[in-house]
């Protein structure tokens, strides 16, 4: 069926050329060809997309006169779509996540600022299966690597972007550094974790020698049970946190008092401030930079703020002595 309504005006405007201009069958150079242009809509925005296409002009080449448009473009829509890839991931755990029905989906995204018809949610939902189809296709080139390495080392992590969110779990082979499994889990008790696992690692031919994760009890227990008698490793970046952790407090502490001593620093901004003179702007500028290492932020354990923090004052404090000594700053300043 036709459109009845035009399409909604771009809000953003992009341009994407080709990152190679090599032939990739013939190593011949490429020549531009023309220029096209398309929009695409995503759950924020709909992006007006200028498009450089090339060409191989080697005669004797199998991809000659074919066209090699900007790899960038298919990570934003797949070919001929007017949606993102964004809104078919959307529709997609709108219906097996959250079991909504198509007009269900169509009114939420309605209500998010996407002009959709209900008949272009089917389609989309259509095009999400085909897509899964092709990822779950994907195990067979993945067993291939397992199998050539002869064995798996499994990384099992979760991120949870803000308090009370969706935790994103991740199992991914540590010798290849291939993702196995990725999913958003509600809850993170040991019952999850172990089905979780469990789909992660039915199937290969490849045997898991061994388990990297941090110390969480749930994932413990989880591992222990689909995994018995395999080891088990903290990972060294948490292990090297914990061991740090009584140099960390030290250090936590230290930045602390270092802070105290440098509190006065905003009163003598904003009397500076009020100055329009070049000694004015030259305080601003040494208050705005130890306003800079008092933001510097905790990396625990090879980077500790404290001793960061220490090292920038102490740059600070040695530029004041060498302008003091020139007798660039006044009294009214220094104290």
């Amino acid at each position: 069926m036709a459109r009845k309504t035009p399409r909604p005006e771009a809000t953003r405007h992009e341009t994407l050329s080709t990152i190679r201009t090599d032939c990739p069958w013939c190593g011949h150079r490429m020549w531009f060809a023309y220029e096209d242009r398309r929009k695409i809509s995503t759950l924020e925005e709909v992006i007006g997309l200028r498009l450089q296409v090339r060409r191989c002009v080697n005669r004797n080449c199998a991809r000659y006169h074919v066209v090699y448009r900007p790899e960038g473009e298919g990570g934003l829509a797949l070919p001929h779509h007017e949606f993102g890839l964004e809104v078919i991931a959307r529709i997609g755990q709108l219906r097996y996540r959250a079991h909504r029905s198509a007009p269900e989906i169509h009114r939420q995204l309605q209500s998010q600022g996407v002009a959709i018809a209900e008949r272009t949610v089917e389609y989309l939902l259509a095009r999400y299966d085909e897509l899964v189809s092709v990822s779950l296709a994907d195990r067979q080139r993945l067993d291939t690597v397992f199998a050539r390495q002869g064995r798996m080392i499994v990384a099992l992590d979760g991120l949870q972007p803000t308090k009370g969110q969706e935790v994103l779990w991740v199992i991914r082979d540590v010798l290849s550094g291939e993702v196995m499994l990725a999913r958003s889990l509600l809850s993170s008790s040991a019952a999850e974790l172990e089905a979780l696992l469990k789909e992660a690692l039915s199937g290969w031919s490849a045997p898991v020698v061994g388990v990297i994760s941090d110390g969480q009890q749930t994932i413990r227990q989880a591992v222990a049970a689909v995994l018995p008698g395999v080891p088990h490793q903290l990972c060294q970046f948490h292990y090297l946190r914990e061991a740090a952790r009584p140099i960390w407090e030290a250090d936590r502490q230290a930045k602390k008092e270092l802070k105290k001593r440098v509190r006065g620093v905003r009163p003598l901004e904003r009397q500076a401030e009020r100055q329009a003179t070049p000694e004015a702007a030259v305080v601003r500028g040494y208050c705005a930079a130890v306003r800079g290492a008092l933001s510097a932020s905790d990396r625990p354990p090879l980077e500790p703020a404290g001793q960061r923090l220490h090292a920038r004052l102490e740059a600070v404090a040695a530029s004041l002595e060498r302008v003091a000594k020139k007798g660039g700053l006044s009294n009214h300043y220094s104290n």
